[in-house]
């Protein structure tokens, strides 16, 4: 993981004019004085052997001596290097904070999260950025927030990529059941990565699967941790498309929601991600994931949310494990706050099931002809591939009825079969009315999506997996089909 920082503050020239030749930026991008650096206490190494040499009161000759003196320092500074190089984490100072690093002095103030919100806009992300998310499952005994609470199976694992050059969000949805290669432990499921070796073996597995994807900062969020964070936004709204109840003898963790359009509280999003049915293994618990991060957005969005910023801020350092230095979070804040809503996208890691498998809810990957899935969801380039785009009408096309009309389906797909669509197929209509049709673009691939959209002259595009899990594109037909 890269130590780089992502975010540079801009000083307003106004304030700074007078002082700006005693001001430096250090290479995380915070302002410092120059008094400031200079005023640490550095050894002169000159005079040691020397005076080691007096006072050892040694016979040798004073040549000798200072041959074995740089030899032995050599020796031991490799071994040092290399003990560190063996042992060190692949980001072991970007978890700590500025103040723990250079910036220790006493007499300096870290600005407070509401300080830092009112300069808000100064804090932007200059390059791409890849964010490991890991959402723990609970560990019995532990105490919330303390390291061993984030030491469990990684129940949701999410790789999202902040681009500013292009101004997009991407994410990536990683099921829990996917299978890949843990060093001593052989195949087995990506969600054990972190229960085996934390955050550092849980990025480089999640990296390595994904053709040596980057990750430069990752969060990992206990159960309470999303209880917290929904009940300080004041709960997200959500669709739920069914019924949901059940309860888990081991833990006697509930579930009991109803049908229908609500606000969820922390407790009940909680249970919304976590409900499991074994008909299509994870991927209908990711949907509904998706769906609350969609909501999560929605809300932050919100005009009466935005003053609760420092509030959530707090919540995330203290019930949220992460290497984002504050700055950084801001300066996310920020690029969310300037995104425009098409620039928002997800999607699901593409893969199938073996039901051949000992476990027939394993997943496995397939990313055949998917180059410019890597490419745009986890910022990787494979040379000598090329994207191999399908021609609209050789795309699995569901449509999905929610108009309460039900004549349309089938004009709908009469109408698609018409322009050569041969793989539309109905599935069950959708238990919400929506005025609106919407293109949900299943697998990433927005073009597709809009290229669909032109040819019906309706409907409105969006790019998450949160449509039919067979299909490309699902067409949920709203009452303004005409």
């Amino acid at each position: 993981m890269s130590g780089e920082s992502i975010v540079v503050k801009q000083v307003a020239s106004q304030e700074h004019k007078s002082t700006s030749s005693q001001l430096q930026k250090s290479p995380n991008g915070v302002v410092v004085t120059k008094q400031q650096k200079t005023s640490r206490n550095f050894v002169s190494t000159g005079s040691i052997p020397s005076q080691l040499y007096h006072r050892l009161g040694l016979a040798m000759p004073r040549w000798l001596f200072w041959i074995l003196t740089v030899v032995t320092g050599t020796t031991l500074s490799g071994l040092l290097v290399s003990s560190l190089a063996l042992w060190t984490p692949l980001w072991s100072d970007i978890d700590r904070t500025d103040e723990e690093l250079a910036l220790s002095s006493k007499e300096q103030k870290t600005p407070l999260p509401g300080e830092l919100w009112s300069n808000i806009s100064q804090y932007r992300l200059t390059r791409p950025m890849n964010i490991l998310v890991m959402g723990i499952e609970p560990v019995p005994k532990s105490v919330d927030g303390s390291p061993e609470s984030f030491a469990g199976h990684s129940d949701t694992i999410l790789l999202i990529r902040l681009n500013p050059s292009n101004k997009t969000i991407r994410v990536l949805s990683i099921p829990k059941d996917t299978m890949t290669v843990i060093p001593e432990k052989g195949l087995t499921k990506v969600s054990g990565a972190n229960a085996e070796g934390g955050r550092v073996l849980a990025a480089r597995v999640v990296s390595r699967t994904l053709s040596n994807a980057p990750i430069d900062r990752y969060i990992r969020i206990s159960t309470s941790g999303l209880r917290r964070l929904v009940d300080q936004l004041g709960g997200v709204e959500v669709f739920v498309p069914k019924t949901m109840v059940s309860k888990d003898p081991t833990t006697q963790f509930s579930i009991n929601l109803v049908n229908g359009w609500q606000t969820l509280n922390g407790e009940q999003a909680e249970q919304f991600v976590r409900f499991r049915e074994p008909a299509m293994g994870d991927l209908e618990r990711v949907q509904r994931q998706q769906t609350l991060l969609n909501g999560l957005r929605d809300r932050l969005n919100s005009p009466t949310v935005l003053s609760r910023l420092p509030q959530l801020i707090r919540v995330m350092r203290r019930h949220f494990d992460t290497n984002l230095k504050l700055e950084e979070m801001m300066a996310l804040v920020n690029f969310g706050l300037n995104l425009e809503r098409d620039n928002y996208q997800m999607t699901i890691l593409p893969g199938i099931f073996s039901r051949l498998s000992q476990d027939p809810d394993s997943y496995w990957l397939d990313l055949t002809g998917r180059v410019d899935l890597l490419e745009d969801y986890a910022g990787v380039t494979i040379g000598g591939m090329s994207s191999t785009a399908k021609p609209p009408t050789s795309l699995k096309i569901a449509i999905q009825n929610a108009s309460k009309k039900p004549q349309l389906t089938q004009q709908v797909l009469n109408r698609l079969k018409q322009q050569g669509f041969a793989k539309a197929y109905a599935v069950p209509d959708w238990s919400d009315d929506r005025s609106e049709t919407k293109i949900i673009v299943q697998k990433g691939n927005r073009q597709a999506g809009e290229q669909l959209q032109q040819m019906l002259g309706l409907g409105h595009v969006e790019v998450s997996a949160t449509g039919d899990l067979e299909s490309d594109i699902t067409i949920r037909i709203g009452k303004d089909w005409k």
